[in-house]
C-alpha cells in the first residue's frame, strides 16, 4: 500500500510541475492546476523576509496569463530531489524544484524549495498547503 500511496504522490507532484510548462506551445491547464488542490488549501510565497498567503485561485491565476500572454516563453518547472513522508492519509513532501524559461527575451532561471502537505481525500490525494522560496 505504501508504495501505490508514493507512486500517487509522485503523479500528483509531477502534474504540478508539469502544469508549468509552455515550451514548444504548450498551453498550461488552469483547471487540471486547480483540481490538485483541495478547497480550502493555502499557498504561502516567501520572499526574503516576507510571505505572502493566497488562495489556489490567486495563485493560479496571475501564473496563467504569464505563461500565455507571451510575457514569458520556453518556460518549465521540474523537481530535481524530493523527500515523502507519508503518515496514513497526510503526507509532507520537500521538492528542491529548478525553473528555466525565457521573459521579455531574456533568459531566467532559478532555484528553490517548495513544501507540500497532501491529504488523502475521497477523491484522491490533493495539496492542502503550499509553501516555496526561491533561492537567494
Amino acid at each position: 500500500m505504501q508504495d501505490s500511496e508514493q507512486a500517487s504522490i509522485d503523479r500528483l507532484i509531477a502534474a504540478f510541475f508539469d502544469a508549468f510548462d509552455n515550451r514548444d506551445g504548450r498551453i498550461p491547464d488552469r483547471d487540471s492546476l486547480a483540481r490538485m488542490f483541495a478547497g480550502q488549501a493555502i499557498i504561502a510565497m516567501h520572499h526574503g523576509e516576507d510571505c505572502v498567503l493566497c488562495t489556489p485561485a490567486e495563485f493560479i491565476e496571475p501564473r496563467m496569463a504569464l505563461l500565455t500572454n507571451g510575457e514569458l516563453v520556453g518556460f518549465h518547472e521540474w523537481e530535481e530531489s524530493a523527500t515523502t513522508q507519508l503518515m496514513g492519509s497526510l503526507a509532507l513532501r520537500s521538492s528542491r524544484y529548478a525553473k528555466s524559461g525565457f521573459r521579455d527575451g531574456t533568459g531566467v532561471a532559478g532555484t528553490g524549495t517548495k513544501f507540500f502537505q497532501l491529504a488523502r481525500l475521497p477523491s484522491g490525494w490533493r495539496i492542502v498547503a503550499l509553501s516555496w522560496i526561491d533561492d537567494a
